[in-house]
């Protein structure tokens, strides 16, 4: 039986809580070594450019990995897969504490997305699994929140172990892993898997050209990597670069990404509820014109003010965005059956987004300039809109 809040709405089955408080110590992990890897890096006697590519070796190994990742989920089944992928991290995170060359460190930390790309897909089968559906778009702000509060958190704690020496951190991402594999392990080792009407053979899993077939899933593959494009790349890589050239003053560019988190923490108080309430499509539809609308006119904001606002606004979108796509992705896979391969590419489409946008518009940015580069972002949040407008609302008639 469903327990309510004191609000009387249902209350989050216990399996979730446990997985959304792992993923809180995932994302504080991360955070901890964000702001040292370049220094690390830079300390091996390398130049800003090999730097870069040490910071980007982790989400190209994720994007790399991805298939298999979802194969294996299929294969072994999401829990022993979630649990080897943070093992995996964790060993990875520890042994770059004690890389001795540039090239050690970059095969490292390349390896360490081979673990994520293990976790973040079996983590997203078992919320599709674990979540009643009455409850997805409640599941999947609730996820988003504890990385995104984690991961706000992270760098500070990062930046005072510092202090310590920059293996420090490194250390510190292979301990949170381990607590985290360690909560999963025991608190969801008795957990029921399938539902129990599910009894029988287990249905066989979705096929990813099954998925394909259903337009939801081809709006949420659209979405995602223009969510990517915008959110995961563009804001973070290329938004810092406009606020100090336009200012001059890297504050600025701390101010509007603080700024960008917290419009996205604060809507998906709210966007989750939204998703079961009123359905998954006019969500996505009104955040990818959010997004649009914010980042657009960025890199023609030569007011300071009108830039936090902006930044904010496209953190807003942002949250409206992801519950919804991702309750619509689980509302095509369903409980009953698994869907690895099916969930590993909607991944992928984000990480395409978020590694290939900031490469084409920062070329744009150096030919054009930032009015051009934003207007490109832009672009590519509203193309996502068509495809949702064609695709059929998933929400289950009993989330109302």
């Amino acid at each position: 039986m469903k327990r309510n809040d004191t609000a009387g709405r249902p209350t989050l089955p216990a399996e979730i809580r446990v997985l959304l408080v792992a993923a809180f110590l995932i994302a504080v992990g991360y955070g901890l070594v964000s702001p040292v890897l370049p220094a690390y890096a830079r300390s091996f006697d390398v130049g800003v450019a090999a730097a870069s590519v040490v910071v980007s070796a982790f989400a190209f190994f994720r994007l790399v990995f991805a298939p298999a990742g979802g194969a294996l989920v299929q294969r072994l089944g999401e829990r022993p897969v979630y649990l080897a992928g943070l093992l995996v991290v964790a060993a990875s995170s520890l042994a770059t504490a004690f890389a001795q060359s540039y090239v050690q460190l970059l095969v490292l930390r390349g390896l360490g997305g081979i673990g994520s790309t293990m976790f973040t897909v079996s983590a997203m089968a078992l919320l599709v699994r674990l979540a009643p559906p009455a409850m997805r778009g409640r599941v999947s702000s609730g996820y988003a929140s504890a990385f995104l509060i984690g991961g706000m958190i992270g760098p500070v704690l990062g930046g005072a172990l510092a202090g310590l020496g920059l293996r420090a951190p490194f250390i510190a991402y292979a301990v949170a892993l381990v607590a985290a594999a360690g909560v999963v392990g025991v608190r969801l080792s008795g957990t029921r898997l399938r539902p129990a009407e599910a009894a029988g053979p287990p249905a066989p899993p979705m096929r990813l050209r099954e998925a394909l077939a259903h337009r939801a899933y081809l709006a949420a593959l659209g979405s995602g990597f223009a969510n990517g494009w915008c959110n995961f790349g563009v804001r973070v890589a290329v938004l810092p670069q406009l606020a100090v050239a336009v200012h001059d003053d890297t504050w600025v560019a701390g101010v509007a990404l603080a700024l960008a988190a917290a419009g996205t923490a604060a809507t998906l108080q709210v966007s989750g509820r939204l998703a079961d309430s009123v359905g998954r499509r006019p969500l996505v539809v009104v955040g990818l014109v959010v997004t649009a609308l914010s980042l657009g006119p960025l890199g023609l904001s030569g007011s300071l003010a009108v830039l936090l606002v902006l930044s904010a606004l496209s953190g807003i979108g942002a949250g409206l965005v992801n519950p919804g796509q991702q309750a619509s992705v689980a509302d095509v896979v369903g409980s009953a059956r698994s869907g690895g391969t099916v969930l590993s590419t909607f991944q992928m489409s984000q990480d395409a987004g978020a590694i290939l946008g900031p490469v084409l518009v920062g070329l744009v940015a150096d030919q054009a300039g930032f009015g051009w580069a934003f207007a490109t972002t832009a672009l590519v949040s509203l193309l996502a809109i068509p495809l949702w407008l064609a695709a059929p609302e998933t929400r289950p008639v009993e989330a109302s």
